[in-house]
């Protein structure tokens, strides 16, 4: 080593390399937001086990391989060492120096050529568009938003601004090492920052424009992030339901009729209530609970049956019914209640049959938790926060849509620090001045259907979510977001309670999806995958008969968090069903992260 080329004591020269550190402090603040999409590709990577995609595995090798060869030294040598503290060697700088600056191949100097070969070099664009192009049908192929949690369009954001930053912690690991080097110049300290300076900014600018060019691959990938279902369902931790809806009951013809006659047929009673209870110590309907709302939808088996009834603390009425012609309705097992009851059709002035009808329930009561809260959700715009992801949750019977809300920051992103999940408000419906309609919706027979859509509005590229909220459109529950104007630049929201505007699908003419006669979503192990299209609905129905006793309200609610890794502002989001075929599957919120697509993803650092 020469130490004649570096005379300058450490005042010196933390005096020259103070402009990098002034960038290394820049960096971190955008690094604080990066390395999202190198987790996400080591993650695809380790996810693709067919070595047919062998070539689709190289891809993501050379990214993580140039990203690791600059981010290693500069975060153990030159930013631990040089940027945040005095306590180095200089010749042991001079040495990391020459390393730095060599031909060698694991050199950062190499590693950022063939770098800044792939974008800026005569293939580079090509290279980036198709690259990206590939990175996301892999994204999407190997289904790798249920681990990163990150829309597609999102995912190659990420990986972007990853190579992005690479390319500037190399850069200012260069220019830092040659000023190391070039100690002995004899330029004017002024003049020769200046031309660093110039030089570092000249250059960021460069890469800044060959790697827009490679934005054309993010425009019009896939913006919307859901929650898969999780390796084994929770009940209350991944997911809810709403209960007692319309539930199969067993009622005799004679308790239906306000004649207290047999003469009718079981299908005569489409829409009744049960009259009471014919000679209750005797028959069945004095050994179970009364249906005390309105019954529907009833048929009749002409056998003999053996009703197992659930545990009194269950939400079920019957665990499993036995037919006499062997029929089973529900799992055949062990009835937990320990007994059984043997329930027979009966004669009466020898003429008339009293046939068991098996109807539907509805019946509003403390084991009917079919709420769904009214009021609407706001960020707390005045410190202008926006939302950043939703979960379903269910507050004293009421499920609530509520919202996680961050401080919105330039160039749409948000801060990580600020992060968090509004509080909901958790009223009882029994509260005084909490009124049915206004507060809280309450399903039933004849309003039980739920809209899914992608609440956005396409063509505005300048608003963000700040609110949601549940309305009742005719006899559906209907999602609206709040969309807010905001400033790209600056990431402040434009006077919130004037540029606010409620965004809804009003749609009328919608496509129904049918649930009839499927089973409970929790006795599969098979995931789910997204069945709606926007502008459809569902009503929410009972189990199948033979499946459950038609025990159980289906869909069941998806209780996870969804949110994106990072926190993202979002352009809109939704409500959709997942499920798979014979199941009854989940009724779940979707966020749609904003589209970064146009915009610059990165500013000019000075």
């Amino acid at each position: 080593m020469n130490e004649s080329r570096i005379p300058l004591d450490k005042a010196t020269l933390n005096d020259l390399l103070k402009p990098f550190k002034e960038f290394g402090i820049e960096i971190d603040e955008i690094d604080a937001h990066s390395q999202y999409g190198t987790k996400a590709l080591y993650s695809l990577k380790n996810h693709i086990e067919d070595v047919k995609y062998k070539n689709f595995v190289k891809i993501i090798d050379d990214i993580l391989k140039e990203i690791r060869a600059i981010s290693v030294p500069y975060e153990q040598g030159f930013r631990s060492e040089l940027l945040n503290g005095d306590n180095y060697e200089i010749e042991t700088l001079a040495n990391f120096a020459d390393w730095a600056l060599s031909f060698k191949s694991d050199s950062p100097s190499m590693t950022l050529h063939t770098l800044s070969y792939d974008l800026d070099g005569k293939s580079g664009v090509f290279y980036v568009v198709k690259t990206f192009k590939i990175l996301a049908q892999g994204y999407e192929m190997f289904n790798e938003m249920c681990r990163s949690k990150q829309s597609t369009q999102q995912f190659l954001n990420t990986v972007y601004t990853d190579v992005a930053l690479t390319q500037l912690k190399g850069h200012i690991m260069m220019e830092s090492v040659e000023v190391i080097l070039r100690l002995n110049s004899g330029d004017e300290l002024t003049n020769f920052r200046n031309r660093t300076r110039e030089k570092f900014r000249n250059y960021t600018t460069d890469v800044y424009n060959s790697l827009m060019e490679a934005m054309e691959a993010m425009e019009g990938q896939n913006r919307s992030v859901w929650r898969c279902d999780p390796d084994e369902h929770i009940p209350k931790v991944t997911y809810d339901e709403v209960t007692r809806l319309l539930q199969g009951y067993i009622e005799n013809k004679v308790d239906l009729d306000t004649d207290g006659s047999c003469r009718k047929t079981c299908g005569y009673y489409q829409n009744a209530r049960s009259q009471g209870c014919f000679k209750s110590y005797a028959k069945f309907c004095g050994q179970q609970p009364k249906c005390s709302g309105n019954v529907y939808n009833c048929q009749s088996e002409d056998f003999d049956m053996t009703v197992c009834q659930s545990p009194s603390g269950s939400s079920r009425r019957y665990d499993y019914i036995h037919y006499e012609n062997g029929r089973y309705l529900g799992e055949s097992k062990k009835c937990e209640r320990g007994t059984t009851n043997k329930v027979e059709i009966w004669h009466r002035w020898i003429v008339q049959n009293c046939r068991y009808c098996f109807c539907l329930c509805d019946e509003q009561g403390p084991k009917s938790d079919r709420y769904f809260n009214l009021r609407e959700a706001i960020a707390d715009v005045e410190e202008n926060k926006v939302v950043t992801g939703l979960r379903f949750v269910k507050k004293n019977r009421v499920f609530h849509l509520q919202i996680q809300q961050a401080n919105l920051m330039p160039h749409g992103v948000v801060d990580i620090k600020t992060v968090e999940w509004k509080p909901v408000d958790e009223y009882e419906i029994t509260d005084a001045n909490i009124v049915s309609g206004l507060d809280y919706h309450a399903l039933n027979y004849s309003s039980r259907s739920i809209d899914l859509d992608n609440i956005m509005n396409p063509k505005d590229n300048s608003s963000v979510v700040t609110g949601i909220r549940f309305r009742v459109l005719g006899s559906h529950l209907n999602l609206m977001a709040q969309l807010t104007k905001f400033d790209f630049k600056t990431g402040r929201l434009l006077q919130p309670k004037v540029n606010s505007i409620w965004q809804s699908n009003d749609g009328k003419k919608r496509e129904k999806i049918n649930l009839d006669n499927l089973d409970v979503p929790t006795r599969t192990n098979d995931k789910s995958l997204p069945l709606s299209e926007h502008n459809q609905y569902l009503d929410f129905v009972n189990s199948g008969m033979d499946q459950d006793v038609a025990q159980t309200t289906l869909p069941f609610i998806d209780i996870q968090d969804v949110v994106s890794e990072p926190p993202a502002p979002l352009a809109g989001i939704g409500i959709y069903y997942k499920s798979n075929s014979g199941y009854g599957g989940f009724v779940a919120p979707k966020i749609i992260t904003y589209n970064l697509a146009p915009q610059p993803q990165m500013s000019e650092i000075s």
